[in-house]
């Protein structure tokens, strides 16, 4: 089985693109990683593509062609893949499975998303089609309601507060500070993070992630043709992908996200590791109650004790774990195609030692978990330094 290396990146800004589709975000991501990996357009043979909704943000489908024919007029298989907010994650866990099985050498994977253009209640009707539409969306609740839900039941259970979800936005929109391609570069207090505007109690304002333009791109090869490439390569050594019931209501527990512990364990037994081999993981904090229950259910924290690492700064950019380095959902954006292959850009820029001023020393291993709607869908990939 062929071993998966990656060998270029390329991001652009997160925020607002008044003047760039979907297409333009895909093509200037894509054109960086190309030149990142230092290869010739002619040695990719596939594409994958995350992609939420460009059908009803722009009304245009069929965008994995468009994206080929934009980047090459060599007839290359181009596949979208939609898996809710998980789409950019399982984009990169299909090519990888593409090339450990050989069907192909060196794989395109590009997440986009291009939201801004519609309105906020817009965007919220969109986003709403990724939960059940039986026994959710027509009694009126939208995610905010749904992780407002999981907050309560956390807060109830093991006693995490409203300092420590706020804690987590904090540490998050510091976190950007450091990284240009962030959405906002403003620091926040305890103070404003916690007595924003209620959007769904308990969580506030800065308890969600923003509405976000963007686009994030990898290429993948196999181990064959990284022998005559000059290149700082990554390996992917673990890939986990689970499922679970859509709707909260036929879920086993609100405090824990069933299809997180399955991916996760998918992956370490793959990576042959376990969590205290992570030195570093970006986790899907659309909510900030998300960064806290993943941490718990990736087998970083014990079940409760989420909140209080990242009040004890365990989670900081400083910390013994840091956590989404690179400001994640919360305050580097949330594209939501782009979303899960951003988070794997910052894995490879922290391993290779080109993460700038937010550069951690000693990253081995780094775990990048993206989840789609409530989690429902999980996803964990594991990328490793190659010694």
């Amino acid at each position: 089985m062929n071993r998966v290396f990656i060998i270029g990146v390329g991001l652009t800004k997160f925020g607002k693109h008044e003047q760039l589709s979907t297409r333009d975000l895909f093509f200037h991501a894509s054109k960086k990683a190309i030149a990142d990996a230092k290869i010739d357009i002619n040695e990719i043979d596939g594409i994958y593509f995350g992609n939420l909704s460009s059908d009803r943000f722009e009304h245009q489908a069929h965008t994995a062609a468009i994206n080929a024919s934009n980047i090459s007029f060599r007839h290359l298989p181009s596949t979208r893949i939609e898996d809710a907010c998980a789409s950019g994650g399982v984009a990169v866990a299909q090519a990888y499975l593409a090339i450990k099985s050989g069907l192909h050498d060196t794989v395109l994977v590009a997440g986009a998303e291009k939201m801004t253009n519609l309105s906020t209640p817009e965007v919220t009707d969109v986003l709403g089609t990724c939960a059940d539409d039986i026994y959710e969306l027509p009694h009126g609740i939208t995610f905010p309601g749904l992780y407002a839900l999981m907050a309560r039941a956390h807060m109830h259970k093991y006693g995490t507060t409203r300092e420590q979800m706020s804690m987590v936005a904090v540490k998050n929109h510091f976190n950007a500070l450091k990284n240009p391609y962030a959405q906002f570069h403003k620091e926040i207090t305890l103070e404003k993070a916690m007595n924003s505007i209620i959007v769904s109690d308990p969580l506030n304002l800065y308890d969600c992630s923003p509405i976000t333009d963007g686009g994030a791109a990898i290429i993948l090869t196999s181990e064959e043709k990284i022998k005559n490439l000059d290149v700082s390569p990554v390996e992917i050594v673990g890939v986990g992908q689970a499922s679970d019931s859509i709707s909260l209501a036929n879920r086993k527990s609100l405090t824990s996200i069933e299809a997180n512990k399955i991916a996760a364990k998918r992956a370490y037994n793959m990576a042959q590791i376990t969590p205290k081999n992570i030195d570093i993981a970006e986790v899907h904090d659309c909510f900030t109650i998300a960064e806290i229950i993943n941490i718990e259910d990736l087998g970083f924290f014990e079940e409760g004790k989420g909140g209080k690492a990242v009040e004890e700064g365990t989670t900081a950019i400083d910390g013994d774990l840091p956590i989404n380095t690179d400001g994640g959902l919360k305050a580097k954006g949330h594209p939501i195609g782009a979303t899960g292959v951003a988070q794997i850009i910052e894995l490879v820029h922290q391993i290779r030692g080109t993460a700038e001023n937010r550069q951690l020393n000693g990253i081995k291993y780094g775990l990048a978990q993206n989840m789609g709607g409530s989690g429902a869908t999980s996803v964990v990939n594991i990328l490793k330094e190659v010694d």
